[in-house]
């Protein structure tokens, strides 16, 4: 059996063991808190509330005597009391709550952050102790931050703990005078790399698991208490988000297509063609070129899919465009200077200026004909280019680096009509042997034209004279 602060309790009195009763067996009707390790039976959980019972009678021994309990059903979780009551005042600093004849509770208003209650309103309350001073029970709401106290604390409570340092596994935490265990991957939502900025710092957690022997063993988790907080902030802006708002963001993640931002409890994609007007290329070190985890940015929202939970945002979309800022000095007709940036089958595409491109098509990089756009450019050199057109409503800029060469002198071929491979017969100079040569054409053609029939040497090979009879 476990061992309880007052060894006193070992031996109740019958109505004691009464009260035991009732009380474990209201105990097990209710649900045991979620994603715990270790639980407290039924048994020990009455002897803890017996041995407060007992501890808050003895320091009220001189005051006025405190009822012996609350009237109306009774709720025991983890050995504290859970009491439903009326509204019956509502002050500026604190709400009192009737559970019945001249058995009032109160409640810090600070409790209730922006949803104060109403009298007459039925409210959940956790009763601390009985104050005899002032006749009064001090309670806190369920899941409010609580003083820690070693005899009550629970598996599932919200405490405030003191980081105190840090190990290998995690962080070093005093919960209650108390040495406690916060596993690293139970700090944040994501992982932090330096644990140590969290020492000396007091963090809300709860408790997920204890162990009373000894100096006792607990273990805490923060994760639970901002998954809950994120879980209620993205209901918020599934109502508040619209498609063309701006907001402020932190990079939560960097990925090789884009960069997950956090909005305030919920997640969006800067997709590397919004991240800027420049040129990104894939890859987790081509997108650190413009942010980094945990660098605040601007967005615009682009598209909200909440089915998928998907939400794409931009930030070249709040950015200058930089096609209205060089379009005075990126001209048709213009030879200017530029870096290539990516290197594709069909030609180069060339930054002519901050966040401006023109494409250089592969039949225009070379006179001669060009198999490879990697055997001419390669990605980060600087060239000359000529424009040749600009789309101003495509935003489309045509480049040319053969324009800026000079044309070779095509080589004719010989025989008549169109040399090889269709080139324009070259014509040659008139000079005297070219006369001379196209004069005894001439004159052998007109031999050939005179004469017939037999005479003609073009028949037989031979005329009349030439036969004897």
């Amino acid at each position: 059996m476990t061992d309880t602060p007052n060894q006193a309790s070992e031996n109740p009195t019958p109505s004691q063991e009464q009260e035991q009763i009732s009380s474990a067996t209201e105990a097990v009707t209710v649900p045991a808190p979620t994603k715990t390790e270790t639980k407290l039976d039924a048994q020990t959980e009455a002897e803890i509330e017996a041995a407060m019972a007992d501890l808050d009678a003895a320091g009220a021994a001189e005051a006025p005597k405190a009822p012996g309990s609350i009237r109306g059903p009774r709720e025991v979780r983890g050995g504290r009391e859970h009491r439903t009551g009326s509204v019956v005042s509502v002050g500026a600093t604190d709400v009192f709550v009737e559970f019945g004849p001249k058995e009032l509770g109160v409640v810090d208003i600070q409790q209730f952050k922006d949803n104060k209650p109403n009298p007459g309103d039925q409210l959940e309350v956790v009763v601390q102790r009985y104050d005899a001073g002032e006749s009064l029970y001090i309670c806190v709401l369920p899941g409010a931050v609580q003083k820690a106290d070693w005899e009550m604390l629970q598996v599932g409570q919200v405490v405030e703990a003191r980081v105190t340092g840090t190990n290998k596994g995690g962080l070093e935490l005093e919960v209650a005078n108390h040495r406690a265990f916060m596993p690293a991957s139970q700090v944040d939502l994501q992982h932090i790399p330096d644990l140590g900025v969290f020492v000396g710092e007091k963090m809300t957690c709860t408790i997920q698991k204890l162990d009373r022997r000894g100096a006792g063993n607990i273990v805490c988790s923060r994760r639970e208490i901002l998954v809950k907080e994120r879980e209620s902030a993205m209901e918020s802006l599934k109502e508040a988000l619209k498609v063309g708002d701006t907001m402020e963001g932190t990079v939560r993640k960097i990925m090789d297509f884009g960069a997950f931002v956090d909005l305030g409890g919920v997640d969006g994609l800067i997709h590397i063609n919004d991240l800027s007007h420049e040129r990104v290329n894939h890859g987790a070190k081509n997108v650190e070129r413009f942010v980094s985890e945990g660098q605040k940015v601007t967005v615009q929202i682009m598209k909200l899919d909440w089915d998928t939970n998907r939400i794409s945002l931009g930030m070249k979309q709040l950015q200058a465009d930089p096609f209205s800022a060089v379009k005075d000095e990126v001209v048709e007709g213009a030879e200017i200077t530029g870096k290539v940036t990516k290197i594709m089958d069909f030609g180069a595409f060339v930054e002519v200026a901050p966040g401006v491109e023109g494409l250089v098509h592969i039949s225009e990089l070379d006179w001669k004909r060009v198999n490879a756009v990697s055997d001419v450019l390669q990605e980060g050199e600087v060239v000359q280019v000529k424009v040749l057109k600009i789309d101003p409503n495509d935003k489309k800029i045509s480049l040319s680096i053969k324009q800026l060469k000079e044309r070779p002198q095509q080589s004719g071929g010989g025989g008549r009509g169109r040399g090889r491979g269709g080139d324009t017969p070259v014509v040659k100079e008139e000079t005297p042997e070219l006369r001379r040569l196209r004069e005894q054409a001439k004159r052998k053609g007109a031999d050939k034209s005179k004469g017939g029939g037999l005479g003609d040497a073009g028949g037989m090979g031979m005329g009349l004279g030439d036969l004897k009879l």
